[in-house]
């Protein structure tokens, strides 16, 4: 399965953390638990019964299956440390900017065979930081995989492909086929 951007912006800013997640099923269920003020919203979040979620936090279950593990893993990272992660997406908006390392199809309306047909391209490119804003703004605003992947085309076509807008003026990008896509800040 392709890697997503929206993936990909969760992972860069879960490496801004500063302590590591509660790591037993049952830190993980309290967190949840005070995170979303109560047992009955915890337990629909995941997707199980409120009991399950109470039996958690007391320690008489301790070990949940994959599935719900991997549930509980997510809905805590998505919380965890928000000020931090507010604070590495403004920085990464404001000063900084991003850096996107991505194997997709990249190509131009050109005649096939020419060098501007569509090809697979490994390409790692630092973005400026209204990109990233442009980005993460997308992304809390519930952007889809498709309006993510447009912004990164956009710069990674003015970036690398136009360097900088100093050539290729009006040139654009097909950004498909994303194999794999990793950001960092």
């Amino acid at each position: 399965m392709a890697d997503s951007i929206g993936d990909g912006l969760d992972r860069a800013l879960e490496s801004a953390f500063t302590r590591p997640i509660p790591r037993s099923a049952q830190a993980q269920m309290k967190y949840l638990v005070k995170q979303l003020k109560g047992t009955k919203a915890t337990a629909q979040a995941l997707g199980i019964s409120q009991r399950t979620v109470e039996r958690y936090v007391k320690g008489q279950l301790k070990r949940p299956r994959q599935t719900l593990r991997d549930r509980m893993e997510r809905e805590v990272k998505k919380r965890w440390q928000p000020q931090v992660r507010a604070r590495a997406k403004k920085k990464a908006a404001s000063t900084d900017g991003l850096v996107v390392s991505t194997r997709a199809r990249f190509g131009f309306t050109a005649a096939p065979g020419t060098t501007d047909d569509a090809r697979i391209r490994d390409i790692t490119q630092a973005l400026p930081p209204e990109f990233a804003d442009r980005l993460f703004t997308a992304r809390d605003q519930g952007a889809t995989e498709q309006q993510l992947q447009q912004i990164a085309a956009d710069g990674l076509a003015q970036m690398y492909f136009r360097a900088n807008n100093t050539r290729a003026h009006g040139l654009g990008v097909e950004f498909t086929d994303v194999e794999h896509v990793e950001i960092e800040l």
